[in-house]
């Protein structure tokens, strides 16, 4: 995107300066102001205002009107749509005192400002929200709308524990569209006073008698629209207490969209209608069996696809020589095994006779040394009887017993003496 930087001494387009930067040579447009009040204002969202109604026109539908401060010295423009309208009080007129919930609005085209209505009762409420109003600063500072604190709702609850009025369109609308998204979903409903003084206490017994239940998962408290006033039980600090200190989920389904009492805020979830608790409380048993048709797809693709990923695997293997014909390593094996054998057959016949000739050579050696060859020339050995052989004359005197070995045996003898060499 190209930037197209103004000239020298050309001032900026009006709507290129925001206008805290104008000047009365780089002014801003009406537009940009427009735009930057409208986006100042947005941030302001909705309050509560006391006042008088001064102003009351109703034009198709709609009303617009004003509201002016007790002090006399102060009012503000409303609008009031016709669907907040048939929500609201039939006998609102000319001169009443009245409380109102409004959110600011600024048109940028016309530089109008005004504000819509979202609620309007009569009078007389303006110390009950301020009593609210301090109520709900004591139990977020106790932490009891810490977000870490709300408990998450069971996915498919066995039994859902309802606290209702009897014959309400509020029970109808919860049992209608529970059993619209999944047919089989259990309830214990215990009906209680919804306004009025026994709201309070009969919707703690009954949070108190489904709490101690073992087989309810989840307990939804649920009531139609209403006035403020109407509604003021479900912000009764006794009761949000006792929802706090539940050990079941609990669900919030008071009213409409723009209705908030307190126990939207403790309760661990807070359903717009009781329709809306209807639609978070259980699943949708159409959008589950699609996932599980997925799931049942996405199996079933990812097996196939292994399947035939190792189908191929083990043709590749089974292609193989070694796998096609896995005899012939054996054949070739074989061969190699026998020519193996042969030569050590062979190796071993040459060490035998080899070792056969060195005998016999060691054998003829022996026999050449040994006395016995000599005694079968006709030698022979003589000894005394204490065995000690006789080499010379003087060991043999006369008299002298001598053993005379020769070649086949021994014989006993007797010296005679010395012999006299011949020539002496």
């Amino acid at each position: 995107m190209t930037t197209f930087e103004p000239a020298p001494g050309t001032a900026p387009p009006p709507d290129s300066v925001h206008p805290r930067d104008s000047s009365p040579e780089t002014p801003t447009s009406i537009s940009r102001l427009n735009e930057t009040i409208r986006g100042f204002v947005a941030n302001w969202g909705s309050v509560w205002v006391e006042g008088e109604i001064t102003g009351w026109n109703l034009r198709g539908g709609h009303v617009f009107g004003r509201l002016k401060d007790a002090s006399g010295e102060a009012l503000i423009s409303f609008r009031l749509w016709s669907s907040t309208l048939q929500r609201l009080p039939d006998d609102l007129k000319l001169g009443d005192r009245v409380v109102a919930c409004v959110k600011s609005d600024y048109f940028v085209k016309s530089g109008d400002f005004t504000f819509t209505v979202s609620a309007m009762r009569h009078t007389g409420l303006g110390d009950q929200l301020e009593r609210l109003e301090r109520l709900r600063a004591q139990l977020r500072a106790e932490g009891l709308f810490d977000p870490a604190r709300k408990r998450r709702l069971p996915f498919l609850p066995h039994v859902i524990g309802l606290i209702t009025g009897e014959r309400s369109d509020a029970e109808r609308d919860v049992h209608r569209n529970a059993e619209l998204r999944w047919p089989h979903v259990r309830f214990r409903t215990i009906h209680a006073a919804v306004q009025g003084d026994r709201c309070v206490p009969e919707t703690i017994a009954a949070l108190r008698t489904l709490d101690a239940d073992p087989e309810v998962d989840v307990i939804v408290i649920a009531r139609g629209g209403g006035d403020p006033q109407t509604l003021l039980g479900f912000s009764d600090e006794k009761l949000l207490r006792a929802v706090a200190a539940a050990t079941t989920p609990v669900v919030s389904a008071i009213g409409h969209e723009n209705d908030h009492p307190l126990l939207d805020d403790v309760a661990d979830l807070r359903a717009s209608t009781p329709t809306d608790a209807a639609k978070r409380v259980v699943p949708d048993v159409a959008e589950q069996r699609a996932i599980v048709q997925q799931l049942r797809s996405r199996a079933r693709t990812r097996l196939t696809q292994r399947i035939s990923h190792d189908i191929s695997q083990l043709d590749q293997l089974r292609s193989r020589p070694v796998l096609r014909a896995p005899e012939g390593m054996l054949v070739a094996r074989s061969h190699e095994l026998f020519a193996l054998t042969a030569r050590g057959c062979d190796v071993v016949t040459r060490r035998v006779h080899e070792g056969e000739r060195r005998l016999a050579q060691l054998q003829a050696s022996l026999r050449a040394l040994s006395p016995g060859a000599t005694l079968s020339r006709g030698y022979a050995i003589a000894h005394t009887t204490g065995g000690v052989i006789v080499r010379d004359a003087a060991q043999a005197p006369a008299g002298a017993a001598v053993v005379v070995t020769v070649a086949e045996g021994s014989f006993a003898a007797r010296s005679e003496g010395p012999v006299a060499e011949q020539g002496a």
